[in-house]
């Protein structure tokens, strides 16, 4: 029977103390150095050799240092005979590059894939791809979840006699159907096209949200252009009000501000996808009703953590 190691880097290491304290085993140390020519050694500092290695890394900011560093772990526990090498991503920031939309770029989210795959990492857990095909790009299993289901607990809580669901684009209306589903919502969803990295236009909204309670729900809120152009085009079809919800919620460029003041009802996120809600305050109310809110969704991951050490253990039993 295999025994489990859990090692987090440096990206959230709260997230890596919740998660052991559900699994109710021992967070094992990790040694990082910084070399004077700005190189990262890191050094686990516990016995890999025939366990099952479980690498808790967020990729957030500053992406690149956190990548890097997941990398040298992964094959430092390869190097150290680890049986397999789990990788606990539940931000993939790359994700985001998935397609060649222009000349002569790379495709991110693919590269970062096989370099994972390359350091020595035998599975991947992450959370919310920003694109269903990111899975394929891996070549070993992909556990995908979601955070769904936490946040549609949060809204069963609310008067939704008047509500519906909008997806911010038609890529996103397939899981906004689900997150609908789940509280017996109708759904619609904006036309988007996006023109860059800051500009998108949405032409139109498909679906009724006339002097409707509008919960829009999103992967993913960086600066926060595509609500922004979405709560204009709401506006215009007549939406009594409008609350916001997603999973990763990075808030780049004052985005949170602008939200609450564009006369929002409710932001909410996860709090344990990436770091960057976990030291906000709360905000104070800017108008009527305007309050930010966060759902913690660390079980989802830690049910894949213990289902995946399961398997683990019942597969070593019968080939024993």
């Amino acid at each position: 029977m295999r025994e489990i190691a859990v090692f987090g880097g440096s990206a959230h290491p709260a997230l890596t103390a919740e998660i052991c304290a559900f699994l109710a085993v021992p967070q094992q140390p990790v040694q990082l150095q910084r070399f004077a020519n700005d190189c990262l050694e890191v050094q686990l500092q516990a016995n890999c050799r025939e366990r099952d290695v479980f690498i808790i890394q967020p990729l957030v900011l500053p992406v690149q240092e956190h990548l890097v560093e997941l990398l040298l772990m992964a094959d430092a526990a390869r190097g150290a005979s680890a049986a397999r090498v789990t990788a606990v991503i539940p931000h993939y920031a790359y994700a985001r590059s998935d397609k060649k939309d222009k000349p002569r770029i790379s495709i991110g989210a693919r590269l970062v894939a096989d370099l994972l795959v390359t350091a020595g990492v035998n599975r991947v857990l992450t959370l919310s791809l920003h694109s269903p095909q990111v899975h394929g790009f891996f070549s070993v299993p992909v556990d995908h979840l979601h955070a769904l289901r936490e946040l549609a607990t949060h809204f069963r809580t609310r008067d939704l006699s008047h509500a519906v669901v909008v997806a911010p684009d038609l890529g996103y209306a397939k899981s906004a159907t689900d997150f609908a589903r789940r509280l017996g919502l109708p759904v619609a969803a904006g036309t988007k096209e996006r023109i860059s990295d800051t500009e998108v236009r949405i032409t139109a909204i498909v679906g009724d949200v006339g002097g409707r309670d509008v919960i829009v729900i999103d992967d993913e809120i960086s600066r926060g252009t595509t609500v922004f152009e979405l709560l204009d085009r709401l506006r215009e079809h007549g939406a009594r009000s409008v609350a916001v919800a997603c999973t990763h919620g990075l808030f780049a460029d004052n985005a949170l501000d602008k939200l609450i003041a564009a006369d929002v009802t409710e932001v909410v996120c996860t709090t344990r996808s990436c770091t960057c809600c976990r030291w906000r305050p709360r905000w104070p109310r800017r108008s009527a009703a305007s309050t930010t809110a966060s759902r913690s969704a660390p079980y989802s991951m830690c049910r894949a953590v213990r289902t995946i050490q399961l398997r683990t253990r019942a597969s070593s039993c019968q080939a024993s």
